[in-house]
């Protein structure tokens, strides 16, 4: 017996949400600008899509190309729905702006040691199901895509031989699945505030009818709202038990999921850095305890 403990693995744990995201944009790049390290991260949709540039450690872009290309049709429209069928163009913002017009960072996502992990809903089971990173190459690219496909507005993502959509269909948060992977101490950025529960989703005739080759998918669906506020319990138990350290909005961000204001993406950002900057001395003696 030497006595020397043994370190505890440390993560990055991030809500999706659509635009809400702009918020977990604003306290990453506070963790990035402070140097804030972890050894492993995930994401659920959003936390995905922008998430992946904590490992790439490109401070601001994801608002960046937001503000930019929000407004652009191939970007998201209803014209980009009924002519490719996903209201998030998938060859643009899954190619042209990764790779030309905003590069991400592949070099850096590869070279930088945290372990990135990726949740998506598997539309056979209803379950999700996770991707480890590797390059930040295409594969890990349509993981991203796959992870944040919004039911009835993207058509399924096939990777790996699975068929696939929105990770926080089946889990909202990944916390329990980074903790199987052994991470002790983690941090979880939240895109709602504290006390906010979910309802049942409104759509579900119109999904049981558009959806009706995927049931697990709908099964899920019609469940979602109890698995979500399962987890915000679960979460809060962990807050107040010193296991997890939770940043999350102040009040309800109060912004479109599809929001295309670059002022209104602006001003989100601004609340998750405010956050982030408030939690900072706290946080940093939570992982170093």
């Amino acid at each position: 017996m030497t006595g020397i403990k043994e370190p505890v693995k440390t993560a990055l744990i991030m809500e999706g949400g659509a635009m809400r995201g702009m918020f977990t944009c604003g306290v990453i790049d506070v963790l990035m600008k402070n140097d804030i390290r972890f050894d492993g991260a995930a994401g659920i949709s959003a936390g995905a899509t922008f998430g992946c540039n904590y490992k790439s450690k490109q401070i601001g872009r994801p608002l960046r190309y937001n503000k930019k290309y929000s407004r652009d049709p191939r970007y998201c429209s209803f014209r980009s729905l009924i002519k490719t069928g996903d209201l998030y163009g998938a060859d643009f913002c899954y190619r042209e702006l990764p790779d030309v017009l905003d590069p991400f960072d592949r070099e850096t996502f590869r070279k930088n040691p945290t372990a990135f992990y990726i949740g998506a809903t598997d539309v056979r089971t209803g379950k999700c199901v996770y991707h480890k990173c590797s390059d930040g190459g295409e594969k890990d690219i349509t993981w991203m895509r796959a992870s944040a496909s919004m039911p009835l507005v993207s058509r399924p993502v096939s990777v790996d031989g699975y068929l696939l959509l929105d990770g926080g269909i089946s889990d909202a948060v990944p916390f329990r699945f980074m903790e199987k992977q052994g991470y002790r101490r983690n941090l979880i950025i939240l895109t709602q505030p504290e006390g906010y529960r979910k309802s049942r989703t409104k759509g579900l005739p119109l999904m049981k009818r558009m959806l009706r080759e995927y049931p697990a998918v709908v099964r899920a669906m019609e469940k979602r709202h109890r698995m979500y506020n399962r987890q915000m319990k679960e979460i809060m138990e962990r807050e107040k038990k010193g296991i997890s350290f939770v940043i999350r909005p102040p009040q309800s961000l109060e912004i479109r999921r599809t929001e295309k204001d670059p002022r209104q993406l602006e001003r989100v950002y601004r609340i998750g850095r405010r956050e982030a900057e408030k939690a900072l001395p706290e946080l940093k003696r939570f992982l170093n305890a």
